[in-house]
């Protein structure tokens, strides 16, 4: 592995959440480049380690969350970003990301619909640890994030999303019922952690400052700045 690992952010039109991602990994040591869709290649993964896609409302959410999104990085990927992960890559979504990726069927099956209250969610969600994950190794069992999305309850087929809870491929739950989520998964990752996706936005709690309780002491740093340098660590 590098001795600086390198993360790619892809920005598609509508992503919002790119910047404040990047100076998150970069706080914690990674390299970072955005890369606007629209110069996309496949040797543009060559030298990198981590491929993030970050939250907002890529091509504004017109279709259904990550749909567009997901078509334009096979234009222009093909099958570059499943090699890329079968070849030692992570991959993070985040909020939107957590859609493409879902769409990508680089993440457990499963849908990302309208949340039960059919209205955008924008507060801090309660989480746990549901299992073992590169992305979680620094954090506590149970923490707080904050979540922003409309598109955020996930729904499997039959009881799938029973089968995550089991098995450990959803690596994270909300401690309540945020958005509907099925056994109130909040995010999910593959068979090998290194591809995960989560609705919680970790990018907007990276220091005691972002949490609304000005007196929190919680950690010397935001719990997502512990879940950027827990990959970070599982990379060196």
């Amino acid at each position: 592995m590098a001795a600086t690992p390198k993360a790619l952010l892809l920005k598609f039109p509508g992503t919002n959440c790119d910047a404040e991602t990047a100076r998150a990994l970069q706080s914690v040591g990674f390299e970072t480049q955005v890369m606007p869709s629209a110069l996309l290649e496949p040797h543009a993964l060559d030298d990198v380690q981590m491929v993030v896609f970050s939250g907002g409302f890529s091509y504004g959410d017109y279709v259904m969350s990550g749909r567009f999104a997901k078509l334009t990085t096979l234009s222009k990927l093909g099958d570059g970003l499943r090699k890329f992960v079968d070849k030692g890559g992570y991959a993070m979504g985040i909020c939107n990301g957590f859609q493409i990726l879902t769409q990508l069927h680089l993440l457990p099956e499963g849908s990302l619909i309208h949340n039960t209250s059919g209205r955008f969610i924008c507060r801090w969600a309660g989480l746990k640890k549901n299992s073992a994950s590169p992305y979680l190794s620094e954090v506590p069992d149970e923490f707080e994030l904050p979540v922003a999305h409309a598109e955020g309850r996930f729904v499997g087929i039959d009881d799938a999303a029973g089968d995550y809870v089991k098995n450990g491929r959803a690596a994270l739950l909300y401690t309540s019922d945020v958005n509907g989520s099925t056994h109130q998964i909040a995010g999910l990752q593959d068979e090998t952690g290194r591809v995960f996706g989560l609705m919680p936005h970790p990018e907007r709690f990276t220091s005691k400052q972002h949490h609304y309780d000005a007196d929190w002491s919680g950690a010397e740093h935001g719990w997502g700045y512990y879940m950027f340098r827990s990959v970070f660590a599982a990379m060196k």
